[in-house]
């Protein structure tokens, strides 16, 4: 089992594509998802100390397009989130790539070579380009996936298991594009900004518990287990920003082996934990899209399963054949199977 490459460095650029599928473009798709390990290698061959990766994802609608095996157990559309305040939207997608790298250009290349493939067959409803701030700080200006887990502690948090063998090294990302009032947010002093997020600005260093407010984004995303458990994802968010239109913002993605976990944050978010009690950075940054996909392994996607109606997934799905009887294997081959004259 080979799994996509979730757990990985913090990229210095990032390129986000979320497509939706033309009816009937299914089979395209599926030999662009046979050859993706192939169209990536070619291109990181030329660049190889750049870290070229490149993980894809299938939407809930798509993968029962696509597939005649049943979705992945979590696998299922956004559900959109309408709190007191707040709101997160879900938004299409059938595909999504998320390509990072050390610089922009090996990201454009593979994607270009992907969207090569895929023209007139696939159209990109959400392309963000994302690049490292600073030191891993977001446009806001906090430092951004600290508490990321590390060590074996990563793939655990990330990678599907026993609670669903048949996609085992799978992983669900969710992603969300927000967008920041900074305008309003630098009208905040450090100490409240500090207050709106439950980390130090400079230093990186999370409030205590005891001084940290309820309604601060480190709190509130902060999800334990009934045995007390604190449960983890890995976020691999990126700033994005076009001085020309004034979008400045934040792609969230967030990987997980059970998609709850961050659905558990969302609403902790925009619904609040208490009811009412929601984030507070959602008065400075708006969600814009939102989407779950499943990133099956590496041996899913070099191997695609058939579609539904397929020859070969009629033949899995059809009964086994009566025994024959004492005559009709009189007319059959070797051990009562049908002998290669006889197709």
């Amino acid at each position: 089992m080979v799994t996509q490459q979730f757990v990985a460095p913090p990229a210095r650029a990032a390129l986000f594509l979320v497509l939706t599928v033309n009816e009937g473009s299914e089979e395209v798709v599926r030999d662009v998802l046979a050859d993706l390990s192939s169209i990536t290698r070619s291109v990181s061959f030329r660049v190889p100390d750049d870290q070229l990766n490149c993980v894809l994802g299938i939407g809930a609608e798509f993968w029962d397009r696509m597939f005649a095996l049943p979705r992945p157990k979590g696998l299922h559309p956004f559900v959109p989130l309408d709190g007191p305040r707040h709101r997160a939207p879900g938004t299409p997608g059938d595909l999504l790539l998320h390509v990072r790298a050390h610089h922009m250009d090996i990201c454009f290349e593979l994607s270009r070579q992907v969207m090569d493939r895929l023209r007139g067959h696939a159209v990109i409803v959400d392309e963000t380009h994302g690049f490292k701030y600073f030191d891993e700080r977001d446009l806001l200006g906090f430092v951004d996936g600290t508490e990321n887990p590390e060590g074996a502690a990563a793939p655990a948090a990330v990678l599907v298991a026993d609670e669903d063998p048949e996609y085992a090294g799978g992983s669900y990302v969710i992603v969300q594009k927000y967008t920041h009032d900074l305008e309003a947010w630098g009208a905040l002093s450090v100490e409240e900004q500090e207050r709106v997020i439950g980390r130090s600005k400079l230093e990186d260093v999370e409030m205590p518990d005891a001084i940290k407010p309820v309604n601060s984004h480190v709190h509130l995303n902060t999800v334990v287990d009934a045995d007390g458990v604190q449960r983890q994802i890995l976020r691999d968010n990126m700033p994005f920003g076009r001085l020309g239109t004034e979008e400045f913002g934040t792609y969230f993605i967030g990987y997980a082996a059970d998609p709850g976990v961050i659905e558990q944050m969302l609403r902790n978010m925009f619904l609040g934990s208490p009811s009412g009690n929601t984030d507070r950075i959602l008065d400075f940054s708006t969600a814009r899209t939102g989407t779950l996909f499943f990133t099956p392994t590496l041996d899913f996607l070099d191997d695609v399963p058939p579609g539904p109606g397929s020859a070969s997934a009629t033949a899995e799905a059809a009964p086994a054949a009566a025994p024959a009887d004492a005559d009709e294997k009189a007319d059959l081959g070797i051990g009562g199977l049908r002998s290669p004259a006889a197709h």
